[in-house]
C-alpha cells in the first residue's frame, strides 16, 4: 500500500476515531470473499463467515469478550446491542463522534490502542472475538500486520472482518465503482449473526433500506447527465495535496445513491492523492467540507469554517463553480467515508441538499 494512500485510510479511521435485505439497497452482497453469515435460524449457532479470500471461519457460540479494531466496528457492535460484551478497542471514538443513543456506553469501553492495537496487547486481552474493520495494513509496516491467524487461534480469538472496508481495495476486490451499500448491510447482518443479535441486525438493515429507497425513488427521474458533480474535500487529510475518494470507497456509494456524481469515481481505488489542477478540471457543482468531529458544535463549526475559508482563499479553487455559488455541504467525514449504519442518513442529507425540490431531509 502506498504511504499516501495509507494516509487516506488512516485519515478515514482517525476522522472517526479521534474526533482517521428487502429489495432495497441492503439486499444482496457486492463485496468479495463470500461474505454472508450462514445460520440455520436467527440467533442460531454455529455461524460460518468468510474473509476477503473466501476462507471460512466457524463461530460455534455467541462471543462474550469482543475486541474491535476501531470506532467504526465498535459503533456497529453498540448499535447491534452487543456493546456490553466489548472489552476493548483500538482507534477509540472521539468525543461526540458516536450517536447519542450509544455514546455513554461507547465511552466506557477500554482503549487498547490509540491507533492499531499492539499485537501483544490484543493476544493477551482474553478476547474470544476480534472484529476487524481493515485486515492487514501494509502501509504501517510491521505494526500494521497484526497477529497472524495462527497466533489468534492459539489464544482462542476468532477473527471476523468487516468486508465492506477490509476488501475494498485488495487484489480480490470487486471490479468497478461501488454504487450501493449492499456490502455495508451485509456486514451488519454478518456481525448480527456472529454476535447472536440477528434480529436487531435485520431491523437496522430494514431502516437503512427504507431511507435509501425513499431517496432513490425521489431522484429516479433525474437523468445521469443532470446529476450534479460532487467533490468530497477531505480537509483533515491536508490541503497541500487533496486526497480524493475514488470509486471503491464507501463514500462513492453514498454520493451516488444521493443522486450526485462523485467527480473522482473513475479512479480505480478507494483513496488516491490528486492535484488541485485535477479538482479544477472537474469543476464540481457541490463540495462537501468533510472534517472530523471535534467533540462539540462550536469546534465543529470552526473546523467547517476553516475548510470553507481555505477554498475561498486558495487561488486554485477560488474560481470553482461550487465555491463561487457557495455550494458547500457541512457533513462529517465519519458518516461518509466509514462503513456504518449512519451512511443511510448521509445519503438523505446529501440528496436533500443537492435536490431540495425532490428530497426533504428527515422526511
Amino acid at each position: 500500500m502506498r504511504p499516501r494512500v495509507f494516509c487516506g485510510i488512516a485519515a478515514a479511521v482517525a476522522l472517526f476515531a479521534t474526533g482517521c435485505s428487502s429489495g432495497g439497497d441492503g439486499s444482496g452482497d457486492t463485496t468479495t470473499g463470500g461474505g454472508s453469515a450462514q445460520a440455520s435460524a436467527a440467533g442460531a449457532f454455529p455461524v460460518k463467515v468468510a474473509d476477503c479470500a473466501g476462507k471460512e471461519t466457524t463461530v460455534a457460540r455467541a462471543p462474550q469478550r469482543i475486541v474491535s479494531t476501531d470506532a467504526a466496528a465498535l459503533e456497529m457492535l453498540l448499535q447491534l446491542g452487543a456493546g456490553d460484551r466489548v472489552i476493548g478497542t483500538g482507534f477509540p471514538p472521539g468525543k461526540g463522534s458516536l450517536p447519542a443513543a450509544v455514546a455513554e456506553q461507547g465511552a466506557k469501553v477500554p482503549v487498547l490502542g490509540d491507533t492499531l492495537i499492539p499485537k501483544e496487547k490484543l493476544l493477551g486481552s482474553g478476547a474470544d472475538l476480534y472484529v476487524d474493520t481493515f485486515g492487514p495494513m501494509p502501509g504501517m509496516g510491521a505494526a500494521g500486520a497484526g497477529p497472524t491467524e495462527e497466533e489468534l487461534k492459539a489464544v482462542g480469538i476468532q477473527h471476523v472482518l468487516l468486508l465492506s472496508t477490509a476488501c475494498a481495495s485488495g487484489p480480490k476486490a470487486a471490479s468497478g465503482p461501488r454504487t450501493d451499500l449492499a456490502g455495508v448491510a451485509e456486514d451488519v447482518r454478518r456481525l448480527g449473526a456472529v454476535t447472536g443479535t440477528a434480529a436487531r441486525a435485520q431491523e437496522l438493515v430494514a431502516a437503512m433500506d427504507q431511507q435509501i429507497n425513499e431517496v432513490k425513488n425521489a431522484t429516479a427521474g433525474v437523468p445521469e447527465a443532470q446529476r450534479p458533480g460532487y467533490f468530497l474535500f477531505d480537509f483533515d487529510a491536508g490541503t497541500k495535496q487533496p486526497l480524493a475518494v475514488c470509486g471503491k470507497q464507501i463514500a462513492n456509494a453514498v454520493i451516488t445513491l444521493a443522486g450526485a456524481r462523485n467527480v473522482f469515481s473513475d479512479c480505480d481505488a478507494d483513496f488516491r492523492p490528486v492535484s488541485w489542477e485535477d479538482v479544477v478540471a472537474k469543476n464540481p457543482d457541490w463540495i462537501q467540507l468533510a472534517v472530523r468531529n471535534r467533540g462539540s458544535e462550536d469546534a465543529n463549526r470552526k473546523a467547517f469554517d476553516e475548510a470553507e475559508a481555505f477554498l475561498k482563499g486558495f487561488p486554485a479553487t477560488q474560481g470553482l463553480k461550487a465555491v463561487q455559488e457557495g455550494h458547500f455541504l457541512r457533513i462529517g467525514s465519519e458518516v461518509t467515508t466509514i462503513a456504518g449504519i449512519r451512511n443511510a442518513d448521509t445519503v438523505r442529507q446529501i440528496a436533500a441538499t443537492v435536490h431540495p425540490a425532490l428530497v426533504k431531509n428527515g422526511q
